[in-house]
């Protein structure tokens, strides 16, 4: 009969607590703790800033653009869709799916951005599956260049 000792290490002892809790937090708490998006239908954005506006492009294909909506609540930028499963709604007969892959449903994503909007000059076009909306910033944003004077121009004399 063969006695296996094994030698007490307490690193490694600290390495496999360190393991489990990450474990934890990475399968049960990671969805509170992240700012991105969470789930499957949420969607991916692009969004480009220069001095005068925010350029946001998502894509969504296959979606009418009547099932679009862009809206603002608050200093949030919200943008939802929706896609129909063409084949439960009208189904033929003698036809059954034989693979199912494309996603149907609602899709969304609450974007806040760094600074004020003016929403009521904001533009969306969509053409090919691809959204674009151009949101222009708020005047008070805007970068401003203050002019520098001599002290001559004010009328003192040195």
């Amino acid at each position: 009969m063969a006695n296996n000792l094994t030698r007490y290490n307490p690193v490694r002892e600290m390495l496999s607590m360190r393991d489990m809790v990450d474990r934890l937090f990475d399968d049960n708490w990671r969805p509170f703790f992240e700012e991105g998006p969470v789930g499957a239908n949420a969607l991916a954005l692009d969004v480009v800033e220069d001095d005068q506006q925010y350029r946001v492009t998502t894509e969504l294909p296959g979606v009418k653009p009547d099932d679009i909506r862009v809206r603002q609540e608050g200093d949030y930028l919200v943008i939802e869709a929706e896609t129909r499963d063409e084949t439960e709604t009208n189904p033929q007969e003698g036809q059954r799916p034989v693979i199912k892959e494309r996603r149907y449903g609602h899709y969304s994503r609450r974007l806040r951005l760094p600074q004020r909007v003016d929403f009521d000059a904001a533009e969306a076009t969509y053409e090919d599956g691809v959204l674009k909306l151009t949101l222009p910033k708020s005047a008070e944003t805007q970068p401003r260049t203050i002019p520098v004077r001599t002290g001559r121009e004010n009328g003192s004399q040195s």
